[in-house]
Parts: C-alpha cells; structure tokens; sequence
C-alpha cells in the first residue's frame, strides 16, 4: 500500500539493503519494511553448494580421458560476490532479476576444468587413472590460489574426482594387456610354488641324507668305540694271562725247587736206609740161615705159621705121597682168612 511493503528472510541469506544508492542494513535473516520506489534489495547466498563437472583431456602419452569430479564451494565474502555478481532481487516478488546467480557455478566450474587439465596433462595414461585424489589435491590446492575465486569472494571447501576413465576402447585393451599381466604373474606364482616345492623337497631330502650321514658316523663311533672297548678288554686280559702265566711259572718253579728238594731230601734219606740196610746185613752176613729163620718165626702168629708151613708143603709137593688135612685144621685155616680181609 503506498510502496511501503514487508520482506523477511531465512538465514543464509546475506542481504544488503539500498536507499539511495548506499547500504542502510545488511545482514543475515533480516526483516523489515521498505519503501520499494526508493529501495534496492541484494540477496546472496552464503551455503555451500555442489557443482559437478566433467572433461576430456589428453594425458601425456596422447591417450584421451574423461575425468568426473564435483566441487563443494560457499560465498564467504558476499560483498565481494555483490560486486561480481548481479543478486539484486524483485521487490515485487523477491526473485532475483539476472541469471547472475546461476553463472557463479558456471565460472567455478570453468576454473575446475582448467585446474583439473593442469592436473593431468603430464601424466600417463596408466598413471593417471589411479591418481584420482591426488587430481583432486591438486585442483583443489590450485583453485584456493585462483585470483578470480578470491575476488569472486568465494571459499572452496573440497573437489573431489570421481572418476578418470579412458575410452572403451582403451579400457579394453588396458584390460587386455592387465589381464594377461594377471595371468604371467598367476604363471610365474604357479612357477615360483613349484620351485619352492622342489626346493623344500630339496633341502628335505638333503636333511634326511645328513641325517643318515650323521647316524652312519654316530653307529661308526659307537662301533669304534665298541672295538677300542674290546681291543682294551683283550689287552687286560692278555695282561692278566700274561700276569696268570708268570705266576705259574713262579709256582713251577718253586714247585720244581720243591720237587728237587724234596728228591733230594728222599733220596737222602733212601742213601741213609741203604746204609743202615748194607751195615745190618753186614752183621747177619756170617749168621747161618737156619738161626735167621728161627728168629724171624719166634714172634710169628701161629696162623701165619700154619701158612708158612702149607706153602713149604706146596714147595715140596713132588716129594709127598699122601696129605691128610682134618676138618678143624680147614676151620683154622679159613678163620685166619676172614681175620686177614677184616
């Protein structure tokens, strides 16, 4: 009514207020009443907001690539932005009069692609592929230091790349070549397991042989050592019949020094009986025979007589007739027999 209208805005929002051509009121979520003939209303935006984008360029190798990546930026100084940009709104509806607002992405994304191609342009095709985040380091580092983001008053908070791909067909070769990749180092595993394999066998077979090595010459030492056992063993023993043997060869010999003496002492002694024999047959040499005899019978058993007699008669047997023998004289006889044997 009368020009004087009412406007309320959300946070986020930086407005500038105009009369006259200078700033009565900036602010965010400001409200309050104006006259329209005779003010200018300024709204930027101070959010962040996302802008994707994407490019081709020709990695230094001179194979082509599409790179994928989005950039979260917000206005930090809406004055600066004010000045770049047209936000004037309609005081009527409160709708911006300009596409102004719509081209602030348009320029950031500008400045991505050229920081991005920088980023790229000499690096290989393989390289390239797996550098995304170090791409987006890389723009984002050089887009923080672009002289027309500063004075667009805008802060960039991150880029990131969602993807760098080559062609399809390229990929398709790249495939190729990494599949066949793939398959020599399956190939050269496969090889190296097998060598391994054989090498284990290897050093299993050659720890078996050692050990065989080592068991041979632990049983030679044992059997060595058996033999210097017995070969001691015989020699103690050859030192003990040796020992054995010079003992009975001392015995022999005292046996033998025994056996003379003795000899000596009997043949001594025999010399003495002979003597004594040879000097009492000297005195009975002049004695007759028949005294002898009667000397020799004085002390006799009657027995032994009778015996002496019937030898005498079987003497002179030629001589004699007849011979009667009595029963008691057979009695006699046999009786002294018995006494004999007992």
């Amino acid at each position: 009514m009368f020009g004087i209208r009412y406007a309320k805005f959300e946070p986020g929002l930086y407005v500038f207020r105009y009369k006259n051509g200078k700033i009565i009121q900036e602010g965010e979520g400001l409200s309050f009443r104006y006259y329209a003939p005779t003010t200018s209303l300024v709204g930027v935006p101070t959010g962040s907001g996302d802008a994707p984008f994407m490019v081709s360029e020709i990695s230094v190798d001179f194979q082509e690539l599409t790179i994928q990546g989005q950039l979260t930026y917000r206005i930090s100084d809406p004055a600066k932005t004010a000045k770049m940009l047209n936000y004037t709104i309609n005081s009527s509806n409160l709708h911006y009069i300009s596409d102004d607002p719509q081209r602030l992405p348009e320029r950031l994304i500008n400045l991505a692609l050229v920081a991005t191609k920088g980023a790229v342009k000499n690096l290989p095709l393989k390289q390239a592929i797996v550098s995304s985040d170090d791409v987006a380091r890389k723009v984002h580092a050089a887009l923080g230091q672009d002289e027309m983001v500063k004075a667009l008053g805008v802060e960039i908070l991150s880029v990131s790349i969602a993807a760098i791909k080559p062609t399809p067909e390229t990929a398709k070769a790249l495939e190729a070549e990494t599949r066949e990749q793939i398959l020599k180092e399956s190939d050269q595993a496969i090889f190296l397991r097998r060598n391994y394999a054989v090498e284990q066998e290897r050093i299993i077979r050659e720890s078996e042989l050692n050990t065989e090595i080592a068991v041979e010459n632990k049983n030679r030492e044992i059997q060595e050592r058996r033999m210097e056992s017995q070969r001691l063993m015989m020699q103690k023993q050859l030192e003990m019949e040796e020992e054995r043997l010079k003992f009975q060869i001392l015995q022999e010999e005292k046996n033998r020094e025994l056996v003379g003496l003795k000899t000596e002492n009997e043949k001594t002694e025999a010399d003495a009986k002979a003597y004594a024999f040879r000097e009492m047959m000297k005195v009975y040499e002049g004695v007759n025979p028949e005294i002898l005899k009667a000397l020799a019978n004085a002390n006799m058993d009657p027995r032994r007589i009778m015996a002496m007699a019937f030898q005498g008669i079987a003497d002179g047997a030629g001589k004699i007739g007849n011979l009667n023998i009595t029963p008691d004289l057979l009695n006699t006889i046999i009786e002294n027999r018995d006494y004999e044997e007992e």
